[in-house]
C-alpha cells in the first residue's frame, strides 16, 4: 500500500492516522488535503509515498511478504504436527479395569460406556454414566501418549482445576492451546465429581500465561484502534479467550468489542465507540 486516505478531528490528526496506516515517516510522503473539516465534519487527507522514497518502502513490503510466507510455512508445519498428534491421541484406547465393572474410555466418543460383568442381563445394557476419576483419566492419557507429568489439583466453589507440569508437554498444549482446550472439554464431559463442579484442565499454567498475553494484546490493540479510528479483527479463537479480551476492555471508554461468526470460527472485533458502520 503506497497511499492512504484518512480522516481525523483535524488535518494534523488525519495525517497522523494515514502515516500510522502506511507505517511511514512524514518526510517520505506527499500530502494532499481533501477536506479541512469543520463543525461535525472530519478533516480528510490523501497521503502518498513520494517517488524518491518508494524503493525503500517497496523493499520493506517485499521483506514483510517474505516474512509472512515463512511464518505461514512454519504455522503449516505446526498444524501438521498438531494434526498428527491429535490423530495419535484419537487412535488410542485407554482401558481401565475395576471390580466388578470394566470401564473403557474411547477417545473419539463423548461418553463413557460401562459394562457390568456380574450379571448377564446388565451386561447387555449400555449405561452412559460419567464415573471416571479425573486424575486416573489423566494418568491413562499420559501413559497412552508416552508422556511423563506431575498432576496438581486446585478447587474452588465452581471449578476443580487439574494442572500438568513436566517436560515435552508443548504438543499436548498445541498451537494457541487447541489440543489443551479439546482435551479439557473431553475431560469435563466424561469426568464428574459428587458436587457437580466443572472439571478444567491446564498444562504448565498455560491458561494464566495466555490470559496475561491476551490482556496485554487487548490493551495494545485498544490503543491502536483509538489512535487510528479503525476497527481491528482478531483471528478466530476459543470462547474463553474471547471472554478475556472482552473483560480486559470493558472498562476502556475509547473502544468497544463485539463477537461475530459461528463456532468454531467465531471471532472478535475491537472498534472505536464512535464508529458508526
Amino acid at each position: 500500500m503506497h497511499s492512504c486516505e484518512a480522516t481525523g478531528k483535524n488535518i494534523e490528526q488525519a495525517i497522523e492516522n494515514a502515516l500510522f496506516e502506511l507505517k511511514a515517516s512524514r518526510e517520505d510522503v506527499d500530502i494532499k488535503i481533501l477536506s479541512e473539516g469543520g463543525f461535525l465534519k472530519k478533516a480528510k487527507v490523501l497521503v502518498t509515498i513520494s517517488e524518491d522514497a518508494l524503493p525503500k518502502y517497496e523493499k520493506k513490503e517485499e521483506l514483510k511478504k517474505q516474512e509472512i510466507e515463512e511464518k505461514e510455512a512454519e504455522n503449516s508445519k505446526k498444524d501438521e504436527k498438531n494434526d498428527d498428534f491429535v490423530e495419535k491421541f484419537l487412535s488410542k484406547k485407554i482401558e481401565m479395569t475395576e471390580k466388578p465393572s470394566k470401564i473403557q474410555i474411547v477417545a473419539d466418543e463423548e461418553y463413557v460406556k460401562v459394562e457390568k460383568n456380574d450379571d448377564a442381563e446388565e451386561e447387555k445394557k449400555e449405561h452412559f454414566e460419567k464415573k471416571v476419576e479425573p486424575e486416573e483419566f489423566l494418568k491413562k492419557v499420559l501413559e497412552a501418549l508416552d508422556l511423563d507429568a506431575e498432576i496438581s489439583v486446585e478447587e474452588d466453589e465452581k471449578f476443580i482445576r487439574y494442572n500438568l507440569t513436566g517436560e515435552n508437554l508443548n504438543d499436548l498444549i498445541g498451537r494457541h492451546g487447541e489440543c489443551l482446550f479439546a482435551l479439557s472439554s473431553y475431560m469435563s464431559a466424561v469426568c464428574r465429581n459428587e458436587d457437580r463442579k466443572k472439571v478444567v484442565l491446564d498444562i504448565e499454567n498455560y491458561r494464566e500465561k495466555r490470559k496475561e498475553t491476551l490482556t496485554a494484546l487487548a490493551n495494545r490493540i485498544a490503543n491502536k484502534v483509538a489512535k487510528s479510528g479503525r476497527y481491528y479483527k482478531f483471528e478466530p479463537m476459543d470462547a474463553s479467550e474471547r471472554k478475556i479480551i472482552h473483560t480486559a476492555l470493558q472498562s476502556d471508554d475509547r473502544v468497544t468489542t463485539l463477537s461475530k461468526g459461528e463456532e468454531p470460527h467465531r471471532y472478535l472485533i475491537v472498534f472505536p465507540r464512535e464508529y458508526k458502520e
